[in-house]
């Protein structure tokens, strides 16, 4: 109901687009963030928007996927004129490169009505810098990304003034909750009370002292991430291959990602790490060796068991609500995410997709 008082663990993309939804609902939100905004798993996301890739077996992660996608023009547009920032955000398309037989044939297979089939003359005249040993590309018109840090730079100003309190700093220790209310207290033994508490901490969903097996489930998986000076003819389109993705920016800087690591808590970058991405993208694009290496990044992706975010009330009781284990897609699912606990904790409605997403142990 609208006026009720929530507090929104974790600052990320999810933390954020939470908050601020719930606030411009009507509720009263305060959040609380262990860092900085934005500083965990969020900034060394690429911002890739790709339901037709990370949704290759078409099953509920790829229709989430397309759902929250549909959304993303009106979101982007209304955080913008809400926080009176600009977002670099294009839907320039991707090419998935098959670089042997059996990639082409399924992705021939593949279909939807964004998607093309380009054999291999085709696709290099789509991007000129793709190696010569290609079996062809899918093209996903639809896809596109958004620049991540001017996205929760706007994201952050627009939940605050909707007034959404930001406690940044204050590493959340535990949640208690029982029929009347939800509490948290803090490292440095402070307590707050809410109406309800979102659990949108990530990885560190585990670390909470809460009395509920779900959060203990979510795990870390390390992704590094390496920004690289574009010397060649700027890219079109972002470009995925086997071994990682290149996503080009307007000012000539590309992101290729991303490592997949299960290493728990370890967020350094690794000499390992960035090797394996720059050869990577050389073999894919060989003009890469040419580039500039600016930096490395490392963010600690939530997974859960079941591959599937975390998304409604803990079993335990509905004053406790998961927003987290998103792993590769939080930023892909964030306006889809923020709708559903929106309509869950202010409206009191359930969308039956939750059922399928119910936090469990």
């Amino acid at each position: 109901m609208p006026g009720q008082d929530v507090i929104v663990i974790g600052g990320g993309i999810i933390g954020c687009s939470v908050a601020r939804e719930l606030a411009r609902r009507g509720a009263s939100v305060r959040l609380f963030e262990a860092r900085t905004i934005g500083a965990g798993a969020t900034q060394a996301s690429a911002g890739i928007l790709a339901p037709y890739i990370e949704g290759h077996d078409r099953g509920l992660l790829f229709d989430l996927g397309l759902r929250s996608l549909q959304m993303y023009d009106d979101f982007v547009r209304e955080v913008c004129d809400e926080s009176g920032l600009s977002v670099e955000y294009r839907r320039c398309g991707t090419l998935e490169v098959a670089t042997d037989a059996a990639t082409a044939v399924r992705l021939r297979s593949a279909t939807g009505d964004s998607l093309h089939w380009l054999d291999p003359a085709a696709a290099r005249g789509q991007e000129g810098a793709l190696a010569t040993a290609i079996e062809g590309a899918l093209l996903a018109t639809d896809h596109g990304y958004v620049a991540v840090p001017s996205l929760m730079d706007a994201l952050a100003w627009a939940a605050l003034r909707h007034g959404v309190q930001i406690e940044a700093a204050h590493r959340v220790t535990s949640i208690r909750v029982d029929a009347e209310h939800a509490s948290i207290g803090t490292d440095d033994g402070t307590s707050f009370t809410a109406g309800a508490v979102v659990i949108a901490a990530g990885s560190w969903a585990g670390k909470l002292n809460v009395a509920d097996g779900a959060a203990a489930a979510v795990r870390p998986v390390r992704g590094q991430l390496l920004r690289l000076q574009w010397r060649g003819a700027p890219l079109r389109h972002i470009v995925w291959g086997p071994d990682c993705y290149v996503v080009p920016w307007e000012d000539s800087t590309v992101l290729v990602g991303a490592t997949v690591e299960d290493v728990g808590f370890d967020e350094r970058t690794t000499a390992a790490g960035v090797r394996d991405l720059l050869d990577a993208v050389c073999e894919l694009l060989p003009e890469a060796w040419r580039a500039t290496f600016l930096e490395a990044r490392v963010g600690l992706r939530p997974a859960t068991p079941t591959g599937l975010p975390f998304i409604g009330a803990s079993e335990r009781s509905s004053r406790l609500v998961y927003a987290t284990g998103h792993y590769r897609n939080g930023i892909l699912l964030a306006p889809l995410t923020a709708r559903l606990i929106g309509d869950l904790i202010v409206d009191g409605r359930e969308d039956p997709v939750l059922g399928q997403l119910r936090p469990t142990a």
